[in-house]
């Protein structure tokens, strides 16, 4: 299957993007939105310096059948790119599971992409009213709370999680969000921001 994927990166070995798993991450280029603590901020623009082939790509994916037991698509934002879907499609075909790592900024994309993905790890960058503080962008609260609706509703396993930014921690905003995924019967993973 032909597919445009814009890749910026490929980790072919990992243990803790894909709980359970042993698995590679695909790391898509492109991001809409800009927050400030993004570690992977050379993947915001919709081309990087550093382009890997999406079929070189595939190429890895069928050395390692066998080997490996899925595939991650990271990011950058992953559901930025409509070749995503043909991308998954790929690797199911191959007999790998996939995951997603993904910001939610995409709700429509995401609902296609769920049936396709047997782990999701979402990113929640705040409470959702105060999401652009972090993003820059207006609509992304209302973006983000949407996705996390669908994920709930999908029946894929899935993990919030979000980087302690220190103005999380100012007015009980961590605290809020806590309470939120709680009140979802889950737990809120917390990472550390990198400086």
């Amino acid at each position: 299957m032909s597919c445009a994927l814009q890749v910026g990166g490929l980790t072919r070995c990992t243990t803790i993007d894909f709980p359970g798993e042993l698995a590679a991450v695909v790391y898509c280029q492109g991001c809409p939105w800009h927050c400030h603590y993004c570690h992977n901020a050379a993947l915001i623009p919709d081309q990087g310096q550093e382009q890997l082939d999406w079929q070189q790509v595939v190429a890895f994916i069928q050395q390692r059948r066998g080997l490996l037991d899925g595939i991650v698509f990271s990011g950058g934002e992953p559901t930025a790119q409509t070749a995503l879907i043909d991308a998954m499609h790929t690797v199911k075909e191959l007999g790998m599971k996939v995951a997603l790592h993904t910001n939610g900024g995409y709700p429509d994309r995401l609902r296609a992409l769920l049936p396709l993905c047997n782990w999701v790890g979402m990113d929640l960058k705040a409470p959702f009213d105060d999401y652009h503080h972090i993003t820059g962008c207006p609509l992304s609260g209302a973006q983000a709370q949407k996705s996390a609706e669908l994920l709930r509703a999908s029946g894929v396993a899935h993990q919030f999680r979000t980087t302690v930014d220190p103005w999380l921690r100012e007015e009980g905003r961590l605290e809020q969000m806590q309470a939120l995924v709680e009140s979802w019967g889950e737990t809120l993973v917390l990472q550390t921001m990198r400086s």
